[in-house]
């Protein structure tokens, strides 16, 4: 099965308590891009950078299968830059700078080859440009999109426009809370189905993940990890995860949506393990799958029967 991810690719630098990263490979299509393609390729990828993008950069994405016919190189122009640093606990951060440089003009331009794409997957752009894209895509299978709070607050009319478009939404609790005035997040997952997602997914970082439908509610935990340098990009890990996994299968049952939480937590679990994409460039699929069955154990028991 063929997929689409749209989205933000930039450079980054990036400050924890334990270390500090400068110019490294960023954004939302990346993550993405990189944890779906582990179940499914190739993956074509819809993006903007300038002329200062590193080569070493392009020659990672081609290695992982990732189509670049999609990706805007503009020359002269420079990539869109990020800089963040995270509080001891990892899950508050201050933004240092912001500079979107030529993501500021971007404009999605869904190559012919392109427009046929089963499965589309959008990062966390502009509303507008999300639904600019669907426009151009004909009849995908599932459209799996996410948002941020600063569309919740700029852009809310364009946003629920959107949102009639999309299959699967996947946000944070903030997000969640932010969208919906609903501080219970099972509430307010359902109050997000009213407004076009068949399927609300809720990232709640080290506390897992809930998935909600007008049947089901499933929580999956999050991984317990000793050692956690860089939770940068680990939402957008997650939703590639659970697009590839749906993508590879082709399965849009709502047991196979349990699976692909599973393997979205899977890769979010290895993606914060270093910093950037490094962890994510040296995973197997074997581990993956192993790492898939430790999840599963995590919520096992047996059930002893009392007379």
């Amino acid at each position: 099965m063929s997929l689409l991810v749209v989205g933000s690719l930039g450079i980054d630098t990036i400050e924890t308590p334990f270390g500090r990263v400068e110019n490294v490979l960023g954004g939302s299509a990346t993550y993405i891009s990189t944890a779906a393609s582990y179940f499914v390729t190739p993956i074509r990828l819809v993006g903007v950078v300038g002329s200062d993008f590193p080569k070493e950069y392009i020659e990672f994405l081609e290695n992982r299968e990732i189509d670049l016919e999609g990706l805007q190189i503009v020359q002269g122009g420079k990539t869109f830059r990020w800089g963040g640093r995270y509080q001891y606990d990892m899950n508050s951060r201050d933004t240092l700078f912001t500079e979107l440089n030529v993501f500021e003009h971007f404009d999605p331009i869904i190559p012919s080859s392109y427009k046929k794409t089963t499965y589309v997957c959008l990062g966390n752009i502009d509303p507008i440009l999300q639904r600019r894209v669907l426009e151009q895509i004909e009849k995908p299978r599932l459209v799996v999109g996410d948002t941020m709070n600063f569309w919740i607050k700029g852009k809310h009319a364009e946003l629920m426009k959107t949102f009639k478009l999309v299959d699967v939404l996947i946000i944070n609790e903030a997000e969640a809370r932010q969208l919906t005035n609903e501080p219970n997040l099972i509430k307010a997952a359902k109050l997000i189905i009213k407004l076009g997602p068949n399927v609300v997914i809720i990232k709640k970082g080290e506390h897992g993940a809930l998935l909600v439908t007008e049947r089901t509610i499933f929580f999956a935990p999050a991984y317990p990890l000793e050692t956690i340098n860089d939770p940068t990009g680990a939402g957008d890990a997650f939703a590639g995860g659970f697009v590839g996994w749906i993508a590879r299968t082709d399965d849009l049952s709502e047991e196979n949506f349990k699976r692909g939480v599973i393997y979205g937590s899977a890769l979010a679990s290895f993606c914060v393990e270093r910093f950037s994409l490094e962890r994510l460039k040296d995973i197997s699929y074997l581990e993956i799958q192993d790492r898939f069955r430790e999840f599963r154990e995590l919520s096992k028991f047996e059930v002893e029967v009392l007379a």
